[in-house]
């Protein structure tokens, strides 16, 4: 049986792998462009139900025991980081294929990886668990319906469509593994030792897949869209904090939702735009840019909150 080592190595340095493949991607894009953009969604499952494998109904039991904070985290995570997008968007007065891909972004409920940043942050890890499960289950509703508020006038928004496509691609599968995990245990007990490398594995090939077909109008547009990208990234995760502080919340909860809003589902808001904006193509890239972004930041905001939840 293979060891678990390996395996580790790969899911603690996520960031490193998501780095080296977007260059390779980038600047040798067969590498990747062979494989269809349709794969996407299917990869995207993986990572998904690797989630749902981690889950037990017994990890939603914060949102019972501490309303206040989950009604926090989820109110700062789907006010801020799409008004922020919309915000960055006028501002940097984006073109719409482009202003399309960043509100996709922040319509988005929080990433995976957030769990794992919050775990090296020594953040409220069951906080940042329940943060991540409940906007997922959300998601179907509020996302296209955001997306419709904030880019509805510049482009045709399929709500029916993008409702669909985030049942099957991510709460279907969360279901199956929790379902799995709790009748299944033996099984999910031999799993889960892998799964950390297999969605790390996942999320780097869609990068790859997003860039290698983008490569071009990413480097065409490259610095425009990483300014916004990571002015969004940056101004989520402060946001959470400060607004956590106001409402009076401890430090390892502030850190919890301040991962949690900062760090998106960005390959769901690429899956969406790949799946229901074909006509806008560049509505792929800002999503494939947070990608990388937001795991690099995300190492670094661990760091540094995780001092702050030690004195």
């Amino acid at each position: 049986m293979m060891t678990t080592k390996i395996p580790n190595w790969i899911a603690s340095h996520i960031t490193l792998i998501v780095v080296i493949v977007t260059i390779i991607a980038l600047f040798v894009p067969a590498s990747f462009s062979w494989v269809g953009t349709g794969a996407i969604t299917p990869m995207l499952g993986v990572v998904m139900f690797g989630m749902g494998l981690t889950l037990k109904p017994s990890d939603f039991k914060p949102v019972l025991m501490h309303p206040k904070e989950i009604v926090i985290g989820e109110l700062a995570q789907f006010i801020i980081m799409p008004f922020v997008a919309w915000m960055l968007c006028r501002l940097l007065n984006l073109p719409p294929e482009l202003a399309l891909g960043v509100i996709l972004v922040g319509c988005c409920p929080g990433g995976t990886a957030s769990n794992v940043i919050c775990y090296l942050a020594k953040g409220d890890v069951a906080l940042s668990v329940a943060m991540t499960g409940v906007p997922t289950l959300l998601a179907p509703f509020v996302t296209p319906a955001l997306v419709l508020l904030l880019a509805g006038e510049t482009v045709d928004v399929n709500v029916l469509g993008m409702f669909m496509s985030i049942v099957q691609v991510v709460i279907l599968p969360i279901v199956v593994g929790l379902v799995i995990n709790h009748y299944f245990k033996n099984f999910t007990q031999k799993v889960i030792p892998y799964m950390p490398m297999i969605s790390t594995l996942a999320i780097a090939a869609i990068i790859g897949i997003i860039v290698s077909h983008n490569a071009q109008n990413i480097i065409g547009c490259s610095l425009l869209v990483a300014v916004a990208v990571i002015l969004h990234n940056m101004l989520g995760l402060s946001l959470g904090y400060i607004v956590s502080k106001l409402m009076g919340l401890p430090p390892e909860k502030r850190t919890s939702i301040s991962i949690e809003v900062g760090m998106q589902n960005s390959g769901l808001a690429t899956s969406l735009a790949t799946t229901h904006f074909a006509l806008y193509p560049l509505a792929a890239v800002p999503g494939a840019i947070f990608s990388v972004w937001h795991n690099f930041s995300g190492s670094i905001a661990a760091g540094v909150l995780k001092k702050g939840n030690e004195e």
